[in-house]
């Protein structure tokens, strides 16, 4: 195990710089430290013409591990979500993101969402939420773990913090839609904060093994 004191970099491949805070917060008490890429200067057009979240996902992070293999950073995660919906056959899934074309904003997909499912009754508009990230060594290895939030698709959108489908997104164990929820449970139990979970000892591992092979 790393000592706190050799704290390994950590390169969260994302533009979104909220989303580097949000993997701090969920990575807390591990000895890394996350890092955007803007903090290296870098900005890379990754194609995320996969089939799946872990085709893009592992796109994502090998391509900025090349990258920033001359920078000091000892690991890239990138990760790729997305929302599948039984009643749609697991639409909008990879598409999530891009779900209704180009131009189309959060509001605009949750919006579309909601009149596909016009009709659909209560019982048949389940749905999750799906996370896999994808974690890159320096020597170019790269593992995947997975996490999952299930849920229902509500007949109407609530409450006004999270993002994407977060306010049409159901928790029936909790009375409330993905985005009426804090941000420390949402983190909790979201899709990926529970990949964040399962990545957890995947990072002890290989932060490790880089520590013991400088």
């Amino acid at each position: 195990m790393v000592k706190p004191a050799n704290r390994a970099r950590l390169l969260v491949a994302t533009q979104n710089p909220g989303k580097v805070r949000e993997y701090d917060d969920l990575l807390s008490g591990l000895p890394v430290t996350c890092v955007g890429p803007a903090d290296l200067g870098l900005r890379l057009a990754v194609d995320e013409g996969g089939a799946t979240y872990e085709e893009n996902a592992t796109l994502k992070a090998a391509a900025y591990a090349r990258a920033s293999r001359l920078q000091g950073i000892d690991l890239t995660l990138a990760d790729d979500s997305g929302l599948e919906v039984d009643a749609l056959d697991g639409r909008p899934g990879v598409h999530s993101a891009r779900y209704g074309g180009p131009g189309k904003g959060d509001a605009d997909r949750w919006r579309l969402l909601l009149n596909e499912l016009e009709g659909v009754p209560w019982e048949q508009r389940t749905a999750r939420f799906r996370c896999v990230i994808a974690l890159a060594a320096p020597a170019g290895q790269v593992t995947t773990v997975e996490g999952t939030c299930e849920g229902i698709i509500a007949f109407e959108a609530g409450g006004d913090d999270g993002f994407g489908y977060d306010p049409v997104f159901y928790l029936p164990e909790h009375g409330c839609t993905m985005a009426q929820l804090p941000a420390a449970e949402k983190n909790s139990i979201s899709h990926r904060g529970r990949a964040a979970q399962a990545a957890r000892p995947v990072i002890m591992r290989l932060v490790g093994e880089t520590s013991s092979s400088r």
